[in-house]
């Protein structure tokens, strides 16, 4: 089963896959006012920072983001929808950004999707499930060519007939094939080539929430105050035996 993932990335590095290779650290403030942008009526938390491989697929009041020269990612799950050419512009290019790419799967449904603007337009979409196809708009682009050439082909249990209808192979692949193409790794599987580990890209935590809704901070209690110190010497001139007459 692949990696569940609904991620945006925008890009002005000339060479995005050697940023993210050797990024180690995202920039928190930047980060942090990125998720104010998207999220203007909302309040975010800081949480934790997690590796993306872990964090591609946040959870509905989640947000991660991660900030680096020229390269940014935000992972969240309202992005997970069926016709990538619906994200509104304020998503597609928050930060005027050269280019733009989305990738989502959904290993639960077999989805998968990918998307590309370049300078806010949009120059690709694809989004299908194995037997449907949401949306297929621009020209296929170079690295495409494989998997419409039949060279990955969907592969069923024994004794499963392929639905006629099926596609010649499976979106979330095709998805994955998409981020390794423009960002260097893929969420599922081993590193292949010159491909880097997911595990190694941090990126920062938000937990999302609705105006007044926040949860109280709860103190955390006073600690108990050290006990005096005292005098050694007193002590020992306590415990020493007084001398006899």
């Amino acid at each position: 089963m692949g990696a569940k993932a609904s991620t945006i990335w925008y890009i002005d590095a000339p060479d995005p896959i050697s940023v993210l290779r050797e990024s180690t650290t995202p920039n928190w403030e930047a980060s942090v006012a990125l998720v104010g942008r998207l999220f203007p009526e909302q309040v975010a938390v800081p949480t934790r920072h997690a590796p993306i491989s872990e964090s591609a697929g946040a959870s509905p009041n989640e947000v991660f983001v991660g900030c680096y020269p020229g390269v940014t990612v935000v992972c969240t799950a309202g992005l997970s929808i069926a016709k990538p050419s619906l994200i509104p512009e304020s998503w597609t290019r928050p930060l005027a950004s050269e280019h733009t790419y989305l990738v989502a799967t959904d290993p639960e449904t077999a989805w998968g999707a990918f998307a590309y603007w370049e300078r806010g337009a949009l120059r690709r979409s694809f989004s299908a499930t194995p037997i449907y196809i949401y949306e297929d708009s621009g020209l296929p682009l170079v690295w495409e060519r494989s998997f419409w050439a039949g060279e990955h082909p969907l592969v069923y249990p024994p004794g499963v007939m392929p639905d006629p209808q099926s596609l010649p192979f499976h979106p979330q692949e095709f998805a994955e094939a998409a981020n390794a193409e423009w960002l260097g790794f893929r969420y599922t599987g081993a590193p292949r080539g010159h491909e880097f580990d997911p595990a190694a890209l941090p990126v920062c935590g938000f937990t999302i929430y609705p105006p007044g809704q926040r949860p109280p901070v709860v103190a955390e209690p006073e600690p108990a105050p050290a006990p005096a110190e005292r005098s050694i010497k007193r002590w020992l001139r306590r415990k020493s035996p007084e001398p006899r007459s």
